[in-house]
Parts: C-alpha cells; structure tokens; sequence
C-alpha cells in the first residue's frame, strides 16, 4: 500500500500516538532477510563494514524494540536511544509536533527511555546475524549528580551489544546538557568515556549540535582527536527557529527536518574543514531526497541518517534514496561511494 494513501490516518492522530503505532506496526513484520552489500554503497567506516550509507537516526526506536527489522525497509544500520542509566518518562505531554507546512518536527521528548538494564537485555534477545548495523544512543539521566558518571556507565552497559556507540551530548531537550560541548567539559567526559571502554573496541562516536561557533568547531575537533573518537555525528535537531509558516512554530524544543537542511550542511562542511580527512562524520538533518543524501556526502559525509523525513515520505524513503544515489554514481561514473566522500570539501 502507497504511504500517501495511509499518510493521513497517522496525521489524523497526535504525532506521538503516530510514532507509537508505526513502531507496533513494524514489530509485527517478521524478521527480514540478511541484507547484502552493494558493491558501489558498501564501505567500510570506523572500521565497520556498512552495507549502504542510509541509517536511521536516534530518536525513532528508543528502547531497541525494531532496529534489528530496519534493514528490511532499505537501512543500512540503525541507531537505538537514546539510552540512559535509570528509567524516566521524559517531559510533559504533548512534547511532539507535526509542522506539516514546513515539512518538519519539533521535538522537546527529554530522553524518555526503559533504561538501559531493560533495553541490554531486550537488545540481546533480538540481534542476529545478518541484520543491519546497530549503533547504541546513550545520555545521561535528567536529574544525574554526576553526567559524566552516567555516559561511563552507558558505555560500560550497552558496549557489549553495540556496534558502535553514540555519546549524545547535543539534545537541547535535557537542561545544561550542551554545556558538555565545551572543551573542558568535553575533555573530561571523552576522557571518561574512553576509560569506561577499556578494552572493549567498540568504536564510539560524538553527536553534536549544529548551533555552534566557529570556536565551538575547532575546540570540538580537537577533543576528538586528542581523545580519539571514531566518528563525529553532524548533527542534532536545531534551536534556532528559521522562517517557518506552521502555527505550531513557536513551541519549545528542537526543530528537525527540511527546515535544518541548510544548518546541518553547513556545518559538516565546517567540520570537514576543520577535520579534513582525519575523521569520519556522519551527516544528518533535513535529508529528504537522493540529491541531498549526495550532496552531503560530497561535502565530507561518509554515512547519512534519517529520521524527520520518513514522517512525511514513509518507510520505503531509505530504499529510494540508496537508488537514487546508485543512478547519481552511475552518471558520474563513480563505482564506490568511498570515492565521492568530501570530494567538494
């Protein structure tokens, strides 16, 4: 059955009812096929083989209840959370929003989560060989005494079934979290978070927020590669409010889809070149269409992630884009995505 024809029943609901039914929806298909590799999508990034370069964003399956299915609907990998030590219901209903006239979402969820002792041993059931990429979200608890003791933690717990690990530390949803973006701070928790790994190899990769200085760029860059990060994550939803047409443009939270399109572009390129080639980044926000998921990563991505997008393009968006991203390769003569990584920069 086409999306649009089912477009309007999801609309018809409040949009975290929506979320929640896709996720029961997609629980309910059985397990997909092991996905191949396409020759001209696979790559190898942080030492991960990745089958194709579309994943799903953090923020969609939270509790890790269907990314092990995603590669069923065109992902490549899929990223779960975000995840944090203790339970918690996160902020007061509503805290979604549908900006249908500008093709966005407003978010202010506040890390509603199981918990990650929930999560480990629901995660561990479900995995199997064959399924896609799955990288563990992890943050801190709202009320945490110590953040950085809750990131060790998360990297100690969910390590082990991850196949990488994302330290988010860009939600503007979680008071004095960004606070963890300045190069104090964040020297002490990458510190912290790359003790707390130990021996454990799992790559572990930085989120950030596109709401940054110059400054903020270089320091940010510089921590990765003092601490040795394996990928930086560019970027999180936006508290900047660009012109936007919906009623609902004024309610509290980060702001996603086609609206952040340009901010987050923007700031891959200033991480590329602030980074070069010393660091892989994944690009994110407002990626909507085949010729965006190319450009970004000809500006310095060598991976993409959706989220915003599927609200108003379907499930089916990832296969779409891997396609039309095959045919723009094909047109330039390109065999391997790895070639065109940064070739704008």
């Amino acid at each position: 059955m086409s999306y649009r024809l089912i477009r309007p029943l999801f609309f018809a609901l409040d949009a975290e009812r929506a979320h929640h039914l896709s996720i029961k929806m997609l629980r309910l298909m059985p397990v997909p096929p092991t996905l191949e590799p396409d020759s001209m999508l696979a790559q190898t990034v942080a030492g991960i083989a990745f089958p194709n370069p579309v994943g799903l964003a953090a923020g969609y399956d939270k509790e890790g209840l269907v990314a092990h299915k995603m590669h069923g609907l065109g992902f490549g990998f899929a990223e779960l959370g975000t995840l944090t030590p203790l339970p918690q219901q996160g902020n007061p209903l509503p805290r979604l929003f549908r900006l249908a006239e500008d093709r966005a979402v407003i978010n202010r969820m506040g890390f509603n989560n199981g918990g990650q002792a929930a999560a480990a041993e629901r995660i561990a059931k479900r995995r199997r060989p064959g399924g896609p990429v799955i990288g563990i979200n992890i943050g801190a608890n709202k009320d945490a005494a110590d953040r950085i003791a809750d990131y060790a933690t998360g990297v100690t717990c969910m390590a082990p079934l991850a196949d990488y690990l994302t330290v988010n530390i860009s939600s503007p949803n979680t008071p004095g979290l960004r606070a963890l973006q300045d190069r104090a701070a964040l020297d002490q928790l990458l510190g912290a978070v790359m003790a707390a790994r130990g021996a454990n190899r799992t790559p572990v990769f930085l989120k950030v927020a596109p709401d940054l200085e110059p400054a903020d760029v270089e320091d940010i860059a510089a921590a990765c590669i003092d601490h040795r990060i394996d990928a930086l994550i560019v970027s999180n939803t936006t508290i900047s409010r660009p012109s936007l047409q919906s009623p609902l443009a004024g309610e509290a939270g980060g702001l996603s889809g086609a609206p952040l399109h340009d901010l987050a572009l923007q700031r891959l390129r200033d991480f590329r070149r602030a980074l070069g080639t010393r660091l892989p980044l994944i690009g994110v926000g407002g990626i909507a269409t085949a010729d965006q998921a190319y450009a970004r990563i000809r500006a310095g991505a060598s991976l993409i992630q959706l989220y915003s997008a599927l609200v108003y393009e379907g499930p089916y968006l990832a296969r779409r884009i891997n396609a039309g991203i095959k045919a723009l390769m094909a047109r330039d003569g390109v065999g391997n995505i790895s070639e065109i990584v940064g070739i704008d920069a």
